[in-house]
């Protein structure tokens, strides 16, 4: 290690974090390899007549091609914001509670998916719905990759069923949107001045200890040139409350230059392809049949349980590798 390498914290840390996701890959690949080998040797044993062992070859090949999707995935995270944490945005669309309660329900389904990943989830800002659902909740996903594997989540989602809110029980439609970016880091340069903000506070609602309702802790934060609004109300005080609306502000300015750049490059191969409201991504049905199918990648899943209970790695995996193609 060079002299003077922990002169320049932020970027030593980023250089360290580096190092040990690529310390980890290697650690899995030789995994692997040791599996790999169990597996041979098992295939040898029944080849020269044990048979016994047709049993433990099929386990142990079931958890081993599972094992190599998900590492063959991992790889394919190659991006330069896909190690970062994910800051998600759930919104609900046209159509008043119906819409809400789909925002909700997608916003359990990802929490699931979180869960089940070891993904640590923090609220930073919700707007509960007049009658039940959500309107809008906003979401920090902590850990290696998060925005690796949710940035393919971003688009409209839209929902088919028996409404429970119907007294006809019609089928209705519905739609959710969902913004994905990453947490951007101190080292990452995005100059805000402190004259293109407008800064209000005001008192929070909802869960939040003691403060609720007593001070003006909650903090709304309005980037005036790009007219982009964060709020965040669920820290203990005003002061960690704007710390976090600025970094989740930082974020989506990040992601305004990001569409930007991408808007000039898709302007010069003469790709159209913004998502725009009804444009969904994926649609789940759940009447007058059962099926979830991602209009980009063609998947379609029939256990739409599973799938609103977390089971969407199938979806990402098929994103992922299709950017690749």
């Amino acid at each position: 290690m060079e002299n003077g390498f922990w002169n320049n914290k932020s970027k030593a840390e980023k250089l360290m974090k580096e190092m040990n996701n690529l310390k980890s890959l290697i650690e899995k690949y030789t995994v692997l390899k040791e599996e790999k080998e169990e597996i041979d040797t098992l295939i040898e044993f029944i080849e020269m007549g044990e048979e016994e062992f047709q049993n433990e070859l099929e386990e142990k090949y079931t958890i081993f091609k599972k094992a190599v999707d998900k590492f063959e995935v991992q790889l394919l995270l190659d991006q330069e914001y896909d190690q970062n944490n994910a800051i998600v945005t759930i919104h609900s669309g046209a159509g008043g509670t119906e819409s809400c309660d789909w925002a909700e329900m997608l916003f359990r389904m990802y929490t699931r998916w979180c869960n089940d990943n070891h993904y640590q989830v923090k609220i930073l800002d919700s707007l509960n719905g007049d009658e039940a659902g959500i309107k809008s909740v906003t979401i920090l996903v902590t850990g290696d990759y998060a925005y690796g594997y949710l940035k393919g989540e971003k688009g409209v989602h839209r929902l088919v069923r028996i409404s429970p809110f119907d007294s006809n029980s019609r089928r209705h439609t519905s739609f959710a949107s969902l913004d994905v970016a990453p947490e951007i880091n101190d080292e990452i340069e995005i100059n805000i001045e402190q004259k293109e903000l407008k800064i209000d506070t005001y008192r929070a609602s909802g869960a939040g200890g003691q403060h609720v309702n007593v001070t003006d802790s909650a903090v709304r934060i309005t980037h005036l040139p790009t007219n982009t609004v964060v709020t965040c109300q669920n820290e203990r005080s005003q002061i960690q409350n704007r710390e976090t609306a600025m970094k989740v502000l930082k974020s989506r300015l990040f992601e305004l230059e990001m569409k930007k750049k991408k808007d000039e490059i898709d302007e010069i191969k003469g790709d159209m392809t913004d998502i725009a409201w009804g444009n969904q991504i994926r649609s789940y049905v759940f009447q007058p049949y059962k099926k979830i199918k991602d209009h980009r990648t063609n998947v379609e899943i029939g256990n739409t349980d599973a799938v609103m209970d977390g089971a969407i790695d199938e979806f990402i995996s098929a994103y992922l590798k299709s950017l690749k193609k």
